[in-house]
């Protein structure tokens, strides 16, 4: 059988530059006949669209290739800090982990420090530096306790206590010291009563005075300034107390000499009156002591 050439249609072995042995175009057939410029157009384009999807398809492999090493090397990281299906149960509880040694420094709540006493101002001498006068410890002309109003009469203050006592009070003032004694007197609807407040240096000497004391332990009623005298010879209501390091006395009685009963309800009454308010002036002595003392 004859060969076919190229003018009749046979299959003709194409020229790759890259493969051996292989024909050139123009190299079969006569000498004379001209390359086909077409056909080399044709192959060179198509070698050269092959390398780029050569070298594209090889990058992709190689970002795969790196995208793949880095996930086998995360995963092989978080493998070792991951622990083995046992692990957990083999951890220690809250109860088995060891106490923090040491000692936890414990802090005192603050808070503000007490309030000063006012009895420890009125108790002795030392603390209770306050004035003191019959004016002090008994201001205006007049008292009032309640709905009733009490006229303010005569005043005196003595360092001799003995002088202004009567019966069995002198001694008892004598003998614990008595450095001081006020006396005021009030009166209303012909009832007057005289009270005597007996300073000492301590509030011990204060309590025995009033334990030496007895019923027939009175003070002098204290008349003048148009009070009459009272209490001379009738017979009246007395009390005793103490507060701090004062001992007070109350003497309540009829004006005109008329001796008082249990039946003399006003005369009970005035007394009472003129007691409380002295024992709350005393008191209020040394809540102003104890009040300025803070204060400084």
């Amino acid at each position: 059988m004859r060969p076919m050439s190229f003018g009749q249609g046979g299959p003709s072995q194409q020229w790759d530059p890259w493969k051996p042995n292989s024909q050139q175009p123009w190299s079969s057939g006569g000498a004379g006949q001209s390359p086909d410029w077409a056909a080399l157009a044709d192959a060179s384009e198509a070698r050269a669209k092959r390398r780029r999807l050569l070298f594209i398809g090889g990058g992709a492999l190689a970002t795969v290739a790196i995208g793949a090493a880095v996930a086998v090397a995360v995963v092989s990281a978080n493998d070792g800090n991951q622990a083995s299906p046992g692990a957990s149960s083999q951890l220690p509880g809250a109860s088995d982990l060891p106490s923090p040694t040491g000692t936890v420094p414990s802090f005192a709540p603050t808070s503000a420090p007490p309030p000063l006493d006012p009895n420890d101002f009125i108790a002795s001498a030392v603390k209770d530096k306050a004035p003191l006068s019959p004016d002090i410890l008994f201001p205006g002309t007049q008292l009032t306790m309640g709905d009733t109003v009490y006229k303010k009469g005569p005043t005196a203050d003595t360092g001799n206590c003995a002088s202004a006592a009567k019966a069995t009070l002198p001694k008892a003032l004598s003998d614990n010291r008595c450095t001081r004694l006020i006396r005021v007197t009030y009166t209303k609807d012909g009832v007057a009563v005289t009270v005597g407040v007996a300073v000492f240096d301590t509030q011990a000497q204060a309590a025995k005075a009033r334990q030496q004391a007895d019923k027939k332990s009175i003070i002098k009623s204290l008349s003048g300034g148009g009070v009459k005298d009272f209490c001379s010879g009738a017979v009246c209501r007395s009390t005793t107390n103490t507060v701090g390091r004062y001992a007070y006395f109350t003497l309540a009685g009829f004006t005109n000499g008329k001796n008082v009963t249990e039946k003399d309800k006003a005369v009970f009454a005035t007394g009472d009156d003129l007691q409380e308010f002295t024992f709350r002036q005393i008191r209020r002595r040394g809540e102003a002591q104890a009040s300025a003392a803070a204060n400084e």
